[in-house]
């Protein structure tokens, strides 16, 4: 629901308080406890409530006991233990003046204890279904701890593998990010806010930080509005629309200027546009770093340029608490300004149920790795895996396998398995590839042997066991790929290698003449080319989490089918990047018919001679996978695309269907994608967008039409002039398995 603020300001609505009193019934009787309370605090009282300060950790500190009684907190952050919380609240409920709650915040990215697949490989799963029961999980476990406000989901586009944080992304979509993000925002704030299990999801980060530049985090971002309308900000404007009920501004500035001071951002378009009434929180220490940036001189200009562009909360650091009331007394901002953070705060408050009971029972404390929540986990594991190469149809291995060879330093590491930014993962809880393939096979057919003691050694000397257990055995399984300290933020990468010596791990292993299967775990596309010419088949898992085991061996074995989808392209090497499936097409396409590549230019050429088109000489102009490819242990035919409305009208359906047909012999689920190309736009439209997809599950034998209704609506862009238009012309469709769907037909909007 939207609340007063959308339409009235803070001042107005104080004016109303004594109308709204008079009916009962009224539906905004919480914003009348809400503006009773905010009449009735001090200056410094609104201030605290803007004030998030990081946990201590152990017994509660007298001077944080009196400042939760003095009205100087508003949330703490970083603080898991659940008896230590309630005391927290019971202190602000009881002995403060005006008895309000502090909101407990914590960074739970992909679960708490039972860890799930990192977010990137949660889109992998193409299941909304799926990324939504891992959030509720996520949300349960650390309700269950005192904490009811998460920092995710992160929502940031990301087109450059070399950036750490791309691993707590959705991808480089725009529409898959939004569907994902949906999600999980759906999981973690559950139906109702202030039921037991469900905590307050934070959108980040607001906007345009994927787009670092360099792929180094924090770097600066240079996005024209047009860009960032069309790709960045739109899974924002979904979780909005969804009900997320907290944004966080980003570390980086975006043309000039930095997110937590960028009014642009967080006045125009979140507030004014989008009418968003939750709050904004400030990233860590990122108000007071606007300084570093050079856009301000000290913490007080900070603090003002913070407030006035719409951060109503402060994380971690103190420039608010310190300069706030400074700032209103020399009438450089107006009090208004913190009326309307604290209420937004409050009404966040209010919304959880904290005011009537912010406490955790007892019997309901520290629920943790409940047998459901690991079988969601472990599905969340076996739908992100994704099968990128399976030559001779190796996989699966069957019953009468014989030997399996585990080899790498990937494949018994309960902690690296899990991924990155797991502070509450319990790496015990793990159930790594090793552990079981010996539960399903045995311990006598399972030949372990880690080759590398971690992914970035060089040192080889147990290169010798691995060639030894693969000679030995009938199939060698490969685990290879990232710590998770190689990922997430500040983690960023300028190669794409496999680190260390797992190259020549693969090429020593090779030589033993055994079919090999490379599995690789990482929080990141990695540039696999060179190596996967050496292996037979390819199973891609970004970081699985806690049953990352257990999903494994049921692929490898046949007991689920792979149907996982990459949500992100991988590049060849990183001097392809960005390389990404939504580019314009540019006035000089790459030919690919004439391409030549650099190995085969003859001698003394002239100069035009290839054909002077946008392509690399070396790496040509293709990924190594594309966005959205991924294969199954089954085969499946897609015939008969047909529009059904080959000419619309604006605000019109249009609908396409096609026939899927399951060819192989294995039940499969296929991810049935839909793409759309504007031919003609005002502003240059991409070559392929993604704007629908479907989970389909078919027998061998079966086919099933699958039919898509878009709106015309969802065909809109921004314009030059920064409106959203859909415009009239002709527009190509393609339905199919990837971004490189070849099935194609047509539709006009007149």
């Amino acid at each position: 629901m939207k609340h007063l603020f959308g339409l009235l300001t803070i001042g107005v609505v104080l004016g109303l308080a004594g109308c709204l009193n008079q009916n009962e019934h009224n539906p905004w009787m919480n914003d009348k406890e809400i503006l009773d309370l905010i009449q009735q605090m001090t200056l410094e009282e609104k201030i605290g409530q803007m004030q998030q300060i990081n946990g201590f950790g152990g017994e509660i500190p007298e001077h944080l006991k009196q400042d939760v009684i003095d009205g100087k907190i508003g949330s703490i952050l970083n603080e898991v233990n659940v008896k230590t919380i309630n005391e927290i609240q019971r202190i602000a409920l009881e002995e403060s003046r005006l008895g309000i709650p502090v909101i407990i915040g914590r960074d739970v990215i992909h679960g708490f204890k039972t860890v799930f697949p990192i977010p990137l490989g949660q889109a992998a799963t193409w299941n909304p279904e799926v990324v939504k029961a891992g959030a509720r999980v996520a949300a349960k476990e650390a309700w269950s701890s005192g904490v009811n406000w998460t920092f995710a989901p992160m929502i940031d586009i990301s087109r450059d593998a070399r950036w750490g944080r791309i691993a707590e992304s959705c991808g480089e979509d725009p529409y898959l990010t939004s569907v994902m993000g949906v999600a999980m925002v759906e999981g973690f704030q559950g139906d109702d806010l202030s039921a037991d299990g469900s905590i307050l999801a934070c959108a980040k980060h607001f906007a345009g930080y994927g787009a670092a530049e360099g792929g180094r985090d924090y770097n600066t971002t240079l996005i024209p509005e047009g860009e960032l309308r069309n790709i960045y900000l739109k899974s924002f404007q979904a979780v909005e629309e969804a009900g997320a009920g907290s944004f966080m501004s980003g570390f980086n500035d975006l043309n000039g200027v930095p997110a937590s001071g960028n009014e642009f951002l967080l006045r125009k378009v979140l507030r004014n546009e989008w009418n968003f009434e939750g709050f904004v929180v400030s990233d860590w220490a990122s108000i007071t770093e606007m300084i570093t940036h050079g856009y301000v001189a000290d913490e007080k200009n900070a603090a003002e340029k913070a407030i006035k562009a719409g951060v109503d909360m402060e994380m971690a650091t103190t420039s608010y608490k310190t300069y706030l009331q400074e700032l209103i007394d020399e009438g450089r901002i107006d009090e208004e300004l913190l009326d309307e953070a604290v209420y937004r705060i409050l009404k966040i408050k209010f919304d959880l149920g904290l005011f009537n009971n912010p406490y955790v029972k007892e019997e309901d404390q520290n629920q943790f790795a409940l047998p459901e929540y690991l079988e969601t986990a472990k599905e969340a594991a076996i739908q992100s895996m994704v099968l990128l190469k399976n030559e001779k149809s190796i996989l699966p291995l069957t019953n009468e396998v014989g030997k399996v060879a585990l080899i790498g330093p990937m494949a018994n590491q309960k902690y690296e398995q899990l991924g990155t930014w797991i502070f509450d993962g319990d790496s015990d809880l793990s159930i790594t590839p090793l552990e079981a393939l010996q539960l399903e096979l045995g311990d006598n057919k399972v030949l372990f042997a880690e080759g590398l003691s971690y992914t970035r050694s060089k040192d080889k000397a147990g290169f010798a066991q691995a060639v030894t257990a693969a000679k030995q055995a009938d199939v060698v399984v490969m685990c290879l790929g990232e710590e998770s300290i190689l990922s997430g933020e500040a983690h960023c990468r300028a190669s794409l290698d496999l680190p260390g010596a797992q190259n020549e791990l693969i090429e020593e292993v090779a030589k033993a003449g055994k079919p090999i299967v490379l599995v690789v775990m990482a929080g990141r596309p990695l540039a696999i080319g060179a190596v996967s010419k050496h292996v037979d088949a390819v199973l891609y898992s970004f970081h699985p989490g806690t049953m990352g085991g257990p999903a494994l061996a049921e692929l490898l074995l046949g007991v689920s089918n792979p149907s996982g989808k990459l949500p992100v392209t991988f590049p060849k090497s990183a001097g392809q990047i960005p390389i990404y499936y939504n580019h314009k097409n540019t006035g000089r396409p790459v030919d690919k018919a004439s391409w030549t590549c650099i190995d085969d230019i003859p001698l003394n050429t002239f100069q035009t001679s290839l054909g002077n088109t946008s392509h690399y000489l070396d790496l040509g102009f293709d990924p190594l996978y594309p966005f959205g490819f991924g294969l199954s242990y089954t085969t499946f035919e897609y015939k008969d695309l047909k529009i059904e409305t080959p000419k619309v009208k604006l605000d019109d359906d249009v609908i396409a269907s096609v026939t899927l047909e399951n060819t192989g012999n294995f039940i499969g689920e296929e991810v049935v994608q839909l793409y759309v190309r504007d031919l003609v736009g005002s502003v240059t439209r991409p070559v392929k967008e993604l704007k629908a997809f479907q989970r389909v599950q078919l027998k061998p034998g079966e086919s099933k039409k699958i039919t898509f209704k878009i709106n015309t609506s969802e065909l809109a862009f921004f314009n030059n002039e920064m409106k959203e238009v859909t415009e009239p012309g002709e527009f190509h469709l393609w339905i199919g398995g990837s971004s490189n769907a070849d099935l194609q037909a047509s539709f006009i909007i007149e």
